[in-house]
């Protein structure tokens, strides 16, 4: 079971994350969430735990807990959707790029455009 737990202190650690819900039963896997800017934590991270049961008993034991000086929430993470608004985000960006390459076509279209009118002429040597 994944498990989001939130209002976490700022300066606890994966290894101490692990502990608190070791107490319900087999993690399989922590991940605090890490500012990319600062390389601090952002205050939340997931827990998988083995089974579904200890994942329960530790999000009822545990949600509300004080933590350092903080009252941590804890509850079944969502699934993931799928990101199509950061991606759409991202396309974006990589859009304004094609957009500068569209320019540059552009260059080239109208280059294009004053040979074809070139050929057009051309064609009128042959008639």
């Amino acid at each position: 079971m994944n498990i989001f737990v939130g209002s976490l202190p700022y300066r606890l650690e994966e290894a101490d994350l692990k502990q608190l819900f070791e107490a319900y039963g087999e993690v399989n896997s922590v991940k605090l969430i890490i500012d990319r800017e600062t390389g601090r934590s952002k205050g939340f991270g997931f827990v998988e735990m083995a089974d579904d049961e200890a994942g329960q008993q530790a999000i009822d034991g545990l949600n509300g807990t004080e933590v350092g000086g903080r009252s941590i929430a804890v509850s079944q993470a969502e699934q993931r959707k799928p990101s199509n608004g950061g991606g759409g985000s991202r396309g974006g960006f990589g859009g304004g790029g094609n957009r500068g390459g569209g320019y540059g076509g552009g260059g080239n279209r109208g280059g294009g455009g004053g040979y074809q009118k070139d050929s057009n002429r051309g064609g009128g040597r042959w008639n």
